[in-house]
């Protein structure tokens, strides 16, 4: 098993690869943008020997698909291609090395993932260590808007797996993540009937203040104690102030730890009833993301991930988020899961974004541990 001083080594090499992939702007809703950063990383899978599929895509950028080996029981490793940043974001944050942290848009969510994974492929390749199961690696273009266009394609190949592993970045303190809330949204949509709000004030019926009801009802169905929360962080309702408005919308997000908690708030939400007479309500919507439990399959997983760990001279520790990742699609097929295997670092999302440059040797050590002794 390669060590943690072999990765230490290639740091350098590391970084400036992942220097490479974040000075390719890369926003999930430029198509041409992260086609761009496909070819690049396409192109490193092929030059490691890789078998190389380009899932393409008309609207977002394509998925690309590296395989090495055929057959059952392989390891899926999955990263995602795409940022939340708009193009023109790199020159006013560029990338930029000072105090031990590499910054710059999509640097630790989840460049420098992506970075990790070609290292540890080539490294095991050189010593002559890569495994001899089957190994896929899958980067998608989407992950950051829902994962829409590449959800059954993660589902497929990780059915198919003995172990998938998702390369998001690890919690703050280095903990792999366990446990993701489920994510979900829902609109609320309450409809009344409009009028002159001086000369037939009484002969309207007004969706806002219904609105305002189901808002109150939905907020309360929040419980800390299960980790449920529902959000409501949008409304809309009304054209002007001397009109009876006669429609009004709320758009909620719902976390839930648990597939009951979500089947409670689905419950909930379509059995809406008006408050006032005269209007009505209904709400559509749903999860996008199921929660990603900590279960006895993921007990099982991270012990066997300890020893791995144990083994390079790295005490592994768990947690979770009320994030979602691509890894909530993949738990509920009961197929093993690890989830944060990404670098250390914080401020995904934000100008503040970076990763701790000493946490890519210890991170690419332990990946390349899982692929080869699991």
């Amino acid at each position: 098993m390669l060590t943690v001083a072999d990765f230490a080594s290639r740091t350098s090499a590391t970084v400036a690869l992942l220097r490479q992939l974040v000075e390719i702007e890369s926003p999930s809703t430029d198509k041409a943008a992260v086609d761009r950063l496909r070819a690049l990383v396409a192109g490193e899978l092929r030059r490691l020997g890789a078998a190389v599929t380009i899932d393409g895509q008309a609207v977002t950028g394509d998925h690309v698909i590296g395989r090495w080996g055929s057959g059952p029981a392989g390891i899926l490793v999955m990263c995602h291609l795409d940022t939340v940043y708009d193009l023109g974001t790199l020159a006013r944050q560029p990338c930029r090395e000072t105090d031990g942290k590499l910054t710059g848009p999509g640097v630790y969510d989840m460049k420098a993932s992506l970075a990790m994974t070609l290292t540890a492929l080539q490294a095991l390749q050189q010593a002559g260590h890569f495994p001899q199961r089957p190994i896929a690696v899958l980067c998608t273009s989407d992950e950051e808007i829902g994962s829409n266009s590449s959800r059954a394609l993660i589902e497929k190949l990780a059915a198919g797996s003995a172990l998938t592993l998702c390369l998001e970045p690890c919690l703050p303190d280095g903990s792999l993540k366990t446990w993701r809330k489920g994510v979900g949204e829902y609109e609320i949509v309450a409809r009344g009937r409009s009028a002159h709000s001086g000369a037939d004030h009484e002969k309207g019926r007004n969706a806002i203040e219904e609105l305002a009801h189901q808002i109150l009802a939905a907020q309360k169905l929040t419980d800390y104690s299960k980790g449920t929360t529902l959000n409501v962080g949008k409304v809309r309702g009304g054209t002007r102030s001397n009109v009876v408005p006669d429609e009004a919308r709320a758009t909620t997000d719902l976390r839930v730890m648990t597939r009951e908690e979500e089947q409670r708030i689905a419950d909930y939400m379509a059995a809406l009833k008006p408050v006032l007479e005269g209007t009505s309500v209904a709400a559509r919507g749903g999860i996008n993301r199921p929660p990603m439990v900590r279960d006895a399959t993921m007990i099982a997983t991270f012990a066997r991930a300890q020893e791995i760990g144990a083994g390079l001279g790295l005490k592994l520790t768990e947690g979770g988020t009320g994030g979602a990742s691509d890894a909530n699609f993949v738990s509920p097929l009961g197929v093993p899961v690890l989830d944060g295997l990404g670098p250390q670092g914080n401020g995904a999302h934000s100008e503040r974004e970076h990763i701790l440059i000493a946490s890519l040797a210890e991170k690419t050590a332990l990946l390349a541990g899982l692929l080869t002794e699991w």
